[in-house]
């Protein structure tokens, strides 16, 4: 993934379009939304209904001057890796501007990005009515015993915290490991 980002980094430096990990994990978690659609969810007013929502919007947190803001992405199954990096930046400016309206409506699974201030690992916090969040930490190199030796993989470190009333934790496992999985041949996406 990171040789395909470098690359189309490269590409679409010219039109100032930053292609950065976030947009391929925003891609990569739609997909998986998709695969597991009781995290694609929330629970109605009552907390006793499950809504699944027939939309992927994901929310991301921005560090801003005032805090963090989660601006939504919309429809984010539906876009290609460089259309999320482009509304990615453009969002993020939005919100560090202050010039972010609310978002029109609420995202069923949101995420954090706390790698860019330095963040390696935490526990999100869900926000009801949503069902589940995702953390995401700042990637880093590290030695990976493999055939018999340490081979250096960059490794990304995910946390997801989730409602145990609509997600036990073997479903959460298999979540992330099929997270996991697309993101480390990003091919996947395109299947």
């Amino acid at each position: 993934m990171e040789a395909f980002r470098k690359q189309l980094g490269a590409e679409y430096a010219k039109q100032n379009i930053k292609i950065t990990p976030l947009a391929f994990m925003l891609k990569a978690v739609a997909a998986t939304l998709k695969h597991f659609p009781d995290f694609n969810a929330s629970l109605d007013a009552s907390g006793e209904n499950l809504v699944l929502k027939q939309y992927i919007h994901i929310g991301v947190a921005v560090d801003t001057p005032d805090g963090l803001m989660v601006p939504v992405l919309r429809d984010v199954d539906k876009k290609g890796i460089v259309q999320l990096a482009k509304e990615l930046g453009e969002i993020s400016v939005r919100a560090r501007e202050r010039r972010s309206p609310p978002p029109i409506c609420k995202a069923a699974a949101s995420r954090f990005q706390p790698g860019g201030i330095g963040g390696t690992a935490f526990t999100p916090i869900i926000n009801a009515p949503e069902v589940a969040i995702l953390g995401v930490s700042k990637s880093s190199m590290k030695p990976v015993y493999q055939d018999g030796e340490f081979v250096p993989r960059l490794m990304l470190p995910l946390s997801l915290s989730y409602d145990h009333r609509v997600i036990d934790g073997a479903a959460a496992a298999r979540f992330t490991t099929y997270l996991g999985h697309v993101l480390s041949d990003v091919r996947r996406l395109a299947l």
